[in-house]
């Protein structure tokens, strides 16, 4: 495979991770990831300073087969004089949801050996099928044009930061790279079991192949999704700095006829981003709610609250009010130690500046009274803004800080999105 594996093509492909230090690579022993593991490695030894690659393969212990084709995958990292880890998804196994939970477990253990290890990146084989699977699967269950824009080159993935740099690859050139250095891949069972909505799809890509909707044709659809997507994003993002307010306790202030005035689906953007911004950064597994909201809000009538996403949306005159609902959440107190930070419902940054440690907790049985005599100033925002807001306390019990209130410099506390 002289024009994958040929210089100018290894350094386009692996031209992001350039300059990395450590990087790591998702390797199960099947043909892609084989394929994957080949051009890195030859990619690595054309550099004066090459990055360190660490292949990473796991034996989910669902087959018996598993952990010798993690040995197998060790063994070909060896001969290629790359560094392996196999790892082992130990304890009982769920009874449904296994796809499931065998990724949420691999991205886990790969991302703690990731972290043992030093590497910045984890490197995986999706290739252009995989794009036009995701693409169709998304299309099927009504996805917008974030989900059909597909899988990204750069994810975070279950807490992890993955690069895909075979996106853009047809398989067939995968596997004949693979048959030229005489490797044979492994082959898992669960590849080829329709009982997976993947397979199927993956089944159904040559009858559509045949109508002239094809994988690349399907991952030109990606990429166009994908830069539709992104010019809506930035819209919303422009409108966010523009028309939304964070007061000191965290609630957003939206004028409601400016958000009614905006095209649906930067509305539905703008919503998603208020919605993370107050409600402790929840984000909607399907847009349903997020486009009910956004219906009824572009309707003009007056709104009685309601709750999405952990966030308790209610209008007052022609503005709309955004709060974190103060029964979720930041349940327990948390222990701010000397000289260290906390990041607080994913809402709040926290920093200790003093010898001793600070209690954090939500402010749930305050008044506005209290609030307000507390803090020595009007509070305007809803009183569900004041119990959902932060209280940070000293080793006494004095308050220092309601929200972004300060009440002593040996605390300092800003929202998190601004800080």
């Amino acid at each position: 495979m002289p024009g994958l594996s040929g210089a100018a093509a290894l350094a386009a492909l692996f031209a992001p991770v350039a300059g990395r230090a450590v990087l790591g690579l998702a390797v199960s022993g099947g043909g892609d990831s084989l394929a994957l593991m080949l051009l890195a490695a030859r990619w690595a030894r054309a550099l004066a300073t090459p990055p360190r690659l660490i292949v990473y393969t796991l034996d989910h212990r669902l087959r018996p087969e598993a952990a010798a084709e993690a040995a197998f995958v060790v063994e070909t990292a060896a001969g290629l004089g790359l560094a392996a880890r196999a790892l082992r998804w130990p304890g009982a196994k769920p009874a449904s949801g296994v796809q499931a939970a065998a990724r949420a477990a691999r991205y886990r253990l790969i991302g703690a050996a990731m972290q043992a290890d030093g590497a910045e990146l984890l490197l995986t084989a999706h290739h252009r099928d995989d794009q036009a699977e995701t693409v169709l699967m998304r299309l099927a269950h009504g996805s917008g044009l974030e989900g059909l824009r597909g899988m990204a080159r750069f994810a975070d993935v279950e807490g992890v930061p993955v690069f895909r740099p075979l996106l853009e690859v047809a398989p067939a050139e995968l596997r004949a790279l693979v048959e030229a250095a005489g490797l044979i891949p492994v082959r898992d069972p669960s590849n080829f079991d329709r009982h997976y909505e993947r397979v199927r799809w993956r089944e159904a890509l040559p009858g559509l192949a045949a109508l002239g909707l094809d994988a690349a044709r399907l991952a030109q659809f990606a990429g166009r999704a994908g830069e539709a997507d992104a010019a809506l994003e930035q819209w919303a993002a422009n409108s966010l700095a523009e028309l939304v307010a964070v007061d000191a306790l965290g609630a957003a202030q939206l004028p409601a006829a400016r958000f009614a005035a905006l095209p649906r689906a930067v509305g539905v953007k703008l919503l998603s981003r208020v919605l993370a911004l107050a409600g402790g950064g929840q984000r909607p597994r399907a847009l349903g709610p997020v486009e009910r909201l956004a219906t009824r809000l572009a309707a003009g009538a007056p709104l009685a609250a309601v709750t999405v996403l952990g966030t308790r949306i209610s209008q007052r005159g022609g503005t709309l009010w955004f709060v974190r609902e103060a029964g979720r959440g930041a349940g327990s107190p948390a222990v701010l130690p000397p000289a260290a930070t906390l990041f607080w419902d994913r809402r709040f940054r926290i920093t200790n500046h003093s010898s001793g440690a600070f209690e954090v907790r939500m402010a749930r049985e305050f008044s506005r009274q209290a609030a307000e005599r507390l803090v020595g100033a009007r509070i305007v925002s809803p009183a569900s803004a004041i119990r959902s807001a932060p209280l940070v306390s000293g080793a006494g019990g004095e308050v220092l800080a309601l929200g972004t209130y300060r009440l002593s410099e040996s605390v300092a506390i800003e929202m998190a999105s601004s800080a």
